[in-house]
């Protein structure tokens, strides 16, 4: 509970969702704002700025995909989208298009607020671009273009630094496929596989057990995120 609760405006057309989400936001000491229509939505993030944004993408009025392109020209705020399990295309379009995360139906009370955590961390990163980042035991520099792990210092090859930092840049947000190849080789296309075998390398020189990895952490058909540990 905070003195002055961030103020969360849930788009969403479905009563039942609609209810677990104000309650367990309520609970824990969230504003919510309620609306079902993408135009709504619209109205709301120009009169009440809201921090976060909780948006099911199957709207009566409005692709989700097309509200989710609208808020990102009024807005940097941060958007947590509510997805199918079998929907992978639509997770990376979600994400290509400026959400910061998703979360699949079903869910429950602890991944959901993880997730809004996340988002909230992820934005406030972003914005103020902190030069060290640090992660359980792993500090990446972004001034000195360090990174150490305990009293270990790491040394990366340029690509892996280049999809290090925009990781980190970007904690708690997941980054597509097609993100990291367009910042790490500056061309999309590239063939993911390239990606894979960096990722895996980067692992290998970060992680206490690469095949447990609890710093890049895999989105199945998706990308990667940077999770922030204590």
């Amino acid at each position: 509970m905070t003195s002055q609760p961030l103020d969360v405006l849930v788009v969403e057309d479905d009563p039942a969702i609609h209810r677990f989400l104000r309650n367990t936001l309520t609970v824990q000491g969230y504003k919510v704002h309620e609306v079902s229509t993408g135009r709504d939505a619209l109205t709301a993030i120009r009169e009440s700025r809201p921090q976060l944004i909780v948006l099911d993408l199957g709207l009566a009025d409005m692709d989700g995909m097309d509200l989710i392109a609208h808020v990102r020209a009024l807005s940097p705020v941060p958007i947590l989208v509510l997805s199918s399990r079998s929907d992978e295309p639509g997770k990376v379009m979600a994400l290509d298009l400026g959400a910061d995360d998703y979360i699949t139906k079903p869910f429950g009370v602890d991944e959901f607020m993880a997730r809004v955590r996340a988002a909230l961390r992820h934005r406030l990163i972003a914005q103020g671009s902190p030069p060290i980042v640090k992660t359980g035991a792993l500090v990446v520099d972004l001034v000195h273009r360090t990174v150490t792990h305990g009293n270990d210092e790491i040394r990366l090859s340029p690509k892996e630094y280049d999809i290090l930092r925009e990781l980190v840049v970007h904690a708690g947000k997941v980054l597509t496929h097609r993100h990291l190849l367009r910042v790490a080789w500056g061309d999309e296309e590239v063939d993911v596989q390239y990606l894979r075998v960096y990722v895996r390398q980067l692992r290998q020189k970060i992680e206490t057990s690469p095949d447990q990895p609890r710093y890049i952490v895999t989105e199945p058909g998706v990308g990667y995120r940077l999770q922030i540990l204590d």
